[in-house]
């Protein structure tokens, strides 16, 4: 346990901010099965929405560094291969 109120300070903002970033990416995790649950609908319609919304969302966590600019861009590129594919 800490003793120095500095690192008592910093165990605070440590559980504050996981508590965070865990909220993010389940939140990330949720509209990625949404996305999948469109195109296994074969919903054209609903996946690009649903891929818009879900890309917004892996950007702001790799804006804050919740997730790796390159990790937000890879997951990104994936899902929208497959809805591409969908669409033509």
């Amino acid at each position: 346990m800490a003793n120095i109120r500095s690192a008592k300070k910093d165990i605070r903002k440590t559980t504050v901010r996981t508590a965070h970033n865990q909220t993010v990416k389940s939140r990330i995790r949720t509209l990625r099965k949404k996305v999948i649950a469109a195109l296994d609908k074969k919903d054209a319609v609903a996946a690009a929405a649903s891929l818009s919304e879900y890309a917004s969302a892996t950007d702001k966590a790799a804006k804050t560094n919740v997730l790796k600019k390159n990790t937000s861009s890879r997951l990104k590129s994936r899902l929208a291969v497959k809805v591409s594919a969908l669409t033509k």
